[in-house]
């Protein structure tokens, strides 16, 4: 099954579909983007070139493009990306992670203390990112 993103002009994610394989197999009997774009095209009225095929592997299994598409996410074609909504205004896209990363960087990682009350589930500790004050916040979320 291949999946595919319906996506608007301005590159938002609208829907994401599955074809079956066998409807967009070329003469090498190998799933063909162009194939499935042409074949939602016909069976869904929306233009060939606003499907773009989500979550599919190369021959070495790696995936082809990053991250799987999801509905209120976008299409950047330029670095083969589909982004995820972005979780805080003030995050930003990091290209190499294909991922957001807050303007202060990754979270802290938990003191020995603070995980070793998570394992005896005394407490469950867990930064959180908080966009008033631009910082992680150290929350105990069992309290």
């Amino acid at each position: 099954m291949a999946s595919f993103a319906k996506i608007s002009e301005e590159n938002a994610v609208l829907q994401v579909v599955v074809v079956n394989d066998n409807d967009i197999l070329n003469a090498d009997r190998i799933v063909d983007e162009s194939l499935g774009q042409q074949y939602l095209e016909t069976h869904c009225n929306w233009p060939a070139n606003l499907w773009i095929q989500s979550g599919h592997e190369n021959e070495n299994g790696e995936l082809v493009r990053k991250n799987h598409a999801g509905i209120g996410g976008s299409w950047d074609a330029s670095n083969n990306i589909f982004w995820p909504e972005k979780p805080y205004p003030s995050w930003v896209q990091h290209i190499e992670s294909a991922s957001w990363k807050s303007p202060i960087g990754d979270r802290p990682a938990l003191t020995a203390e603070e995980l070793s009350q998570n394992s005896a589930k005394t407490h469950y500790w867990e930064y959180k990112w908080n966009e008033g004050n631009q910082s992680w916040d150290l929350t105990n979320i069992k309290a």
